[in-house]
């Protein structure tokens, strides 16, 4: 006689895989199943009491086995197609597209995964206000300081790209417009119009800087330029390198889309953190570098500066190349840099020098190398205890008034120099108009309303060592306020 074991059909419920079904058809199924699993244990108990009481024949417990094998065949059938509902389910989601709106904008993603487009976008609105300016006229007033709406994604899953119009400032221009090839992190080709990879503050994002306006180094640098890089990070970013052909442009220009003549401007830059990967905390965030670059120029005045010379943080230029003057021979910067995050603390420094050959065009017609020196440091403390990064502040409780919720608030400092060399004058500048050197302290409260909304307010003073136009007669002293838009 067959004996039946209660422990048989507790097996059978334990052995049996989730069902991971959804929806209507995963609740029937899972009802239908609890009522044949109570069938089975009224039976079971039925059978229990007659075996009690010595009642049970050998028919009764060969049919309660036949039973027992019929509900077993019926749970497998449900476990498989729950599988196949599963499996068709992730067959669909590889074709279907998903598309998400957040902090990080509009994002449209294939099945696959391999196209994505994001909408983002910038918009700063700035005020400076000068104090014993002169009387300059003009100076005082709200800006639209830029206005970019950014368009970037994936093709065919390692062909990224981005297009950056910006309507800010006084003209409309395309400012970044690039195609880049990602066949491992470590090798990456990039082709377009982008930065040129030299100084740190000037490929830090516009988004993220800690103030209005970048220091007196990035004078010397250049901003972006239209060639090939190729470039990556090694070692998840432990590591980080850039080689770059360009047409070349003067220190602080972008480019105008075309080449001003035939030669090359030749740009790298490497930089590490060598700690990026160790187990102690301090010593994470520490990262430095050098880039450099070096062109050949002929008798162009489109190598020189932007606007022909060099301005302060408030924007009003202290020194001009005059006397019809050229980039003429070979132009070299270094840039030394690095910076140090570390919870709520950060700190970045860089020094830069801009050595360029020019020409004086008219009597006494001359040449000589100039070599312009700047440098920087920076630092900051956020005062609610989030961490800082070189890509901003993302605020632990975003602003709420309602609930009690205010966002991030930090504190930032910078003092910065920028020398121009003294063969300058009186040949290629004028001494009575253009300073020799300028130097800028800042200090300012950024408020991070949340991942997207700053304000920023900032005082900057620069003083001057010679000169005696308008704006070098005295010291610059402007109060500058943003309300940002990043996203």
């Amino acid at each position: 006689m067959m004996i039946y074991r209660p422990g048989r059909l507790e097996a059978i419920q334990k052995n049996r895989r989730p069902d991971r079904d959804s929806g209507g058809r995963h609740e029937k199924r899972k009802m239908k199943l609890n009522t044949i699993i109570a069938a089975g244990l009224i039976v079971a108990a039925q059978l229990g009491t007659k075996t009690a009481n010595a009642q049970t024949s050998e028919v009764d417990v060969n049919a309660l086995v036949q039973r027992l094998q019929e509900l077993e065949q019926k749970v497998k059938i449900l476990e498989r197609k729950a599988e196949l509902d599963k499996e068709a389910a992730a067959e669909k989601a590889k074709v279907t597209p998903t598309v998400s709106i957040g902090s990080s904008g509009l994002v449209a993603t294939s099945g696959d995964t391999n196209f994505s487009f994001a909408a983002r976008g910038l918009l700063q609105v700035d005020n400076r206000a000068f104090f014993r300016d002169g009387g300059i006229q003009g100076n005082d007033g709200f800006l639209l300081r830029r206005a970019r709406p950014i368009f970037q994604g994936t093709v065919f899953r390692d062909f990224d790209f981005q297009f950056t119009p910006e309507f800010g400032g006084s003209t409309i221009s395309i400012l970044d417009a690039y195609i880049n090839y990602r066949y491992e992190p470590w090798l990456q080709l990039r082709a377009g119009k982008f930065k040129v990879p030299i100084g740190i503050e000037q490929l830090q994002s516009d988004s993220a800087t800690i103030f209005n306006e970048k220091s007196l180094v990035t004078s010397l640098m250049p901003n972006r330029d239209i060639g090939f890089q190729l470039w990556g990070d090694i070692s998840g970013g432990v590591v980080n390198y850039s080689l770059g052909v360009f047409n070349g442009v003067g220190d602080g220009r972008n480019t105008s889309n075309s080449d001003f003549e035939d030669k090359r401007e030749f740009a790298a830059r490497l930089f590490t953190q060598p700690f990026k990967k160790s187990n102690v905390e301090a010593l994470k965030g520490l990262g430095f570098g050098v880039g450099g670059s070096w062109s050949d120029s002929s008798a162009n005045v489109n190598g020189l500066p932007n606007g022909n010379g060099y301005v302060t943080d408030g924007q009003q230029q202290f020194y001009a190349y005059t006397n019809n003057v050229v980039a003429d021979g070979e132009h070299w910067r270094v840039a030394p840099q690095g910076y140090y995050f570390y919870g709520p603390f950060s700190l970045l420094g860089e020094y830069a020098i801009s050595n360029q050959r020019v020409t004086r065009n008219v009597a006494p017609i001359t040449s000589t190398d100039l070599k312009n020196t700047a440098w920087q440091v920076a630092a900051g403390w956020v005062l609610t205890g989030e961490d800082a990064t070189f890509t901003g502040v993302t605020p632990r409780n975003a602003f709420d008034p309602h609930n009690g919720k205010w966002g991030a608030f930090q504190v930032v400092g910078r003092y910065a120099e920028l020398d121009i060399d003294d063969d300058a004058f009186p040949l290629f500048a004028n001494p009575l108009a253009s300073a020799t050197a300028a130097q800028s302290w800042s200090a300012g409260l950024n408020w991070y309303l949340n991942k997207n909304l700053t304000i920023k307010a900032s005082y900057a003073r620069t003083t001057f060592d010679g000169g005696g136009s308008v704006v070098t007669r005295q010291p610059e002293e402007v109060l500058f306020t943003r309300m940002q838009l990043s996203f």
